[in-house]
């Protein structure tokens, strides 16, 4: 949403040294923030691929190198992943930071989200978590997942609080079928979670972050409903490791300390850039960011898939005939207008939307090269690059299926019970930071600082979970009405 650098004088209020302000629109631009999507507009009127070259530039990011990636292998032992060999993850802050922690096994942990707008994600927002996975089994480290429940019914003027609770409910189910490990993964609801310690580190920060901040880099006016401006608190403090005492301990000299890694989609990154300036001025550790490029909707260059357009995306819970058709029908094509043409001047893969989808599908780097090739010089079709994608396609979608078929509601009620999680670190470093936060026995009331860290008693914690899952019960039912209702109309 903003490019130049900002600074805001209040006495006793964050210097947004690293924060990016609003500049004169110009729907020709591209434009990136955490509510929309769009490249720029050509003097053609087509909407162009998005530079993120220039969104670098314009957040003031550092490109992930191939120095960068060298350390990470010899740091780590693990070859990068293929999202960051072939610059899907794109753009960090202070990674070399993490890596850092990782070589003298000083603690750090993973935290990511998901905003649930929907009963079920697509294949744009799987990729994230996808590669939070291989995180967390390289980097073997705590895990924090914030379901902003909230933030979909603030940011909604037609979603209620039920509706949006029952899809954290479903929405956790779909981000346990990416494989994650219950001892290092905690997931929670803002609606859930919010109160205690966490809630301290909220309010902490919104006293740090006047509204002229949040408008500079939100671009909140008179009519934005006063949640939204609050938000970034919110969201903000999940970057704290005080916030969760029942992982870190409830020692905040010692937590203060822990950052953690923010793997994101580059339109989160305003948020971060004011967490990184609000934390200094607390004297906590900053949040570190690696930003992910988006995975274009099926038409095309300049935009991200929608969960609330059908036709733009892929979903997890389309069949494999669903797949293909819409890849062969929507799918946005680089091939030329003519056969004849095709094979003398070749295809465009780089606007291509099935090649897209194989760079951050396919694992192997010399069979995408060869694919690129053959479809550049024009041996390889239009329809063979779409059956290539519908293949791979078909294969990871029905693969998450057969998982998610296995999450029932006992496991989500374990990733979203506050307990104490496991983790070992860099396997060559002895592990010495932390004391293990106690745990209450069964019964037992919290008393004096535990009353107000956050950690709930397990019946306050089954009560919530209880209610999440009544309200996606309701949300399902409404849903089926809904359609109901519609097939009615059209008869």
């Amino acid at each position: 949403m903003a490019s130049a650098p900002a600074t805001v004088d209040h006495v006793g209020h964050v210097p947004v040294d690293d924060v990016a302000s609003p500049e004169d629109t110009n729907p020709s631009k591209q434009d990136i923030n955490p509510w929309s999507v769009s490249g720029e507009v050509g003097d053609d009127g087509k909407v162009k691929a998005i530079d993120y070259t220039k969104l670098i530039d314009e957040f003031g990011t550092s490109k992930i190198d191939d120095a960068l990636l060298q350390r990470w292998e010899k740091v780590t032992g693990q070859k990068p992943h293929r999202f960051m060999r072939r610059g899907i993850f794109f753009s960090h802050r202070d990674l070399h930071m993490i890596l850092d922690r990782y070589e003298k096994n000083d603690p750090f942990f993973l935290y990511t989200g998901r905003g649930p707008s929907s009963d079920s994600m697509h294949i744009g927002h799987t990729q994230v978590f996808d590669f939070v996975k291989w995180l967390q089994e390289t980097l073997d480290v705590p895990l924090i997942v914030m379901l902003t429940d909230d933030e979909k019914y603030l940011f909604s003027e037609k979603r209620t609080v039920e509706e949006v609770m029952g899809y954290s409910r479903t929405n956790a189910m779909d981000i346990i079928a990416a494989g994650f490990d219950p001892k290092k993964t905690f997931i929670f609801s803002d609606f859930a979670y919010v109160g205690g310690a966490f809630y301290k580190n909220i309010v902490r920060f919104a006293k740090r972050v006047t509204y002229n901040t949040a408008k500079a880099i939100f671009g909140f006016d008179g009519s934005s409903n006063i949640g939204k401006i609050h938000f970034a608190s919110i969201q903000g403090a999940t970057s704290f490791a005080s916030s969760f005492p029942h992982i870190f301990g409830h020692d905040e000299k010692k937590t203060s300390s822990i950052p953690c890694l923010i793997p994101c989609a580059i339109d989160q990154d305003p948020y971060f850039r004011l967490t990184r300036d609000c934390a200094q001025g607390l004297k906590f550790a900053k949040p570190a960011l690696i930003h992910m490029r988006f995975l274009d909707a099926l038409q095309g260059p300049g935009s991200k898939m929608s969960a609330s357009d059908d036709n733009s995306a892929i979903f997890l819970s389309d069949t494999a005939k669903q797949i293909k058709n819409k890849i062969n029908k929507y799918a946005f094509s680089g091939g030329r207008e003519t056969l004849e043409e095709h094979r003398e001047k070749g295809g465009n893969a780089d606007v291509d939307v099935a090649y897209q989808y194989l760079t951050f599908f396919l694992e192997d780097d010399d069979e995408l090269k060869r694919i690129k090739d053959e479809y550049n010089s024009g041996k390889l079709l239009t329809g063979e690059l779409k059956a290539i994608c519908i293949e791979h396609l078909q294969k990871y979608v029905g693969t998450f299926q057969e998982r998610r078929s296995k999450v029932s509601d006992a496991v989500v009620d374990e990733f979203m019970s506050v307990r104490p999680l496991e983790w070992k670190g860099n396997p060559r470093v002895p592990r010495a930071d932390l004391v293990v936060p106690v745990t209450k026995t069964d019964g037992a009331t919290p008393t004096g600082d535990a009353a107000g860290t956050g950690e709930l008693s397990k019946n306050a914690m089954k009560k919530l979970l209880k209610e999440q899952q009544i309200a996606a019960k309701k949300a399902q039912k409404a849903k089926e009405k809904e359609a109901a209702a519609e097939g009615g109309s059209e008869a």
